[in-house]
């Protein structure tokens, strides 16, 4: 796929202020706390550069999808390469795929956020196609971005259950994608960690660990590969499938 990686700035400053601010705030607000919080709810879930060129199909339009038809895969990859991008400072999302991720919990405990993918997406296309001429993930990422701004600012007609609510729904669903555990689709590879600096799942912490700070080196392991959480969270699946069956 071509991608856009860098957001170029050929139109007014005010067309991209909504969904830059957005981006700017976006790992402030994704601490190690936070990181740690997605790591611990896991038990929970079912399922685990180019320039102003157009950009071409998708990877996860190759790719067995859970719920996502092609075309939306396409536009959401596109959507969430926007609000978390790949730029100079290192990868983003699409890098983490935090879509396949979305695609996959959208089969599993985000299941009834579906329609609002399926109608939002299609809105957000038809919208693109209208007011640009093309498909959403082929625009340039300066179209895309005032595209986004526009749902946010609940410009866009068609999104549901509103443009602002559905641009809150993914932008979450994106920061999920990024820095959740790598066992539930997203964070491939640890980028998302590494993009803020959490050095992985520890049982625990030596003094030597607790010295190092910030500058701990990161060990790239999910939860899952920690016998003792594995065998705690099968535990809790069994026990919830025994609470269900004598229901």
């Amino acid at each position: 796929m071509t991608k856009n990686r860098k957001n170029h700035r050929h139109g007014s400053a005010s067309e991209h202020d909504s969904v830059d601010s957005s981006k700017r705030n976006l790992l402030k607000g994704a601490s190690v706390v936070g990181v740690a919080a997605l790591s611990t709810t896991a038990d929970k879930i079912i399922a685990q550069e180019s320039s102003e060129e157009i950009g071409g199909n998708t990877t996860m339009s190759r790719e067995a999808l859970e719920v996502l038809t092609s075309k939306e895969a396409e536009t959401l990859e596109a959507i969430c390469g926007c609000l978390i991008p790949s730029d100079e400072n290192g990868p983003g999302a699409f890098e983490a795929r935090a879509a396949h991720y979305i695609d996959k919990s959208l089969a599993s405990h985000n299941k009834s956020s579906r329609e609002l993918y399926m109608v939002s997406l299609d809105a957000i296309n038809r919208y693109s196609k209208k007011t640009r001429g093309q498909a959403f993930h082929q625009l340039t990422s300066d179209y895309q971005n005032s595209i986004l701004s526009a749902v946010q600012n609940d410009k866009v007609p068609g999104c549901s259950p509103n443009g602002n609510e559905f641009f809150n729904l993914v932008r979450n669903h994106t920061i999920d994608g990024t820095f959740c555990d790598p066992y539930y689709g997203g964070n491939q590879n640890f980028v998302g960690w590494d993009m803020i600096k959490y050095p992985g799942v520890r049982l625990g912490a030596s003094e030597a660990d607790v010295a190092a700070g910030a500058g701990l080196e990161p060990n790239h392991q999910s939860a899952y590969d920690h016998d003792t959480y594995t065998k705690i969270a099968s535990s809790q699946v069994i026990g919830r499938r025994g609470s269900s069956s004598d229901a």
